[in-house]
């Protein structure tokens, strides 16, 4: 099954969803009022997008995941390097910077991300 998409409002939802899950709609409606400052509607009607593409399940009023975070932040993550940098780790780093000298921290990271990617290959 392919990742599905997911919009901004949908995803400050689901966040709430995966650190709390399983929890009951009454408490996911609690929880968005007081978070996001969403009316019941509002929540219900942003809950059954995600259900309608299968992102999250309701099942007796308890509401669950089917697809994880890190799944979803993959796909997105893929998404935005492809449209915004035609898929180019490396174009994506240069802008990142956009002549902001990187800490030592951060470049030691991204060295070893890219030494682990190597080992891998």
């Amino acid at each position: 099954m392919e990742t599905p998409r997911i919009f901004d409002s949908e995803y400050q939802l689901a966040q709430i969803v995966w650190e709390r899950e399983p929890l009951t709609t009454r408490e996911l409606v609690r929880l968005c009022g007081e978070q996001l400052h969403w009316k019941r509607t509002t929540t219900y009607t942003q809950l059954k997008r995600l259900c309608d593409r299968g992102i999250l399940k309701t099942e007796n009023s308890i509401v669950t995941s089917r697809i994880s975070r890190a799944a979803i932040q993959l796909n997105e993550s893929r998404n935005f390097l492809d449209r915004t940098f035609s898929g180019s780790v490396a174009q994506l780093v240069q802008a990142f910077t956009g002549g902001h000298a990187l800490t030592r921290e951060e470049a030691d990271e991204i060295r070893r991300l890219i030494d682990a990617y190597e080992e891998s290959q």
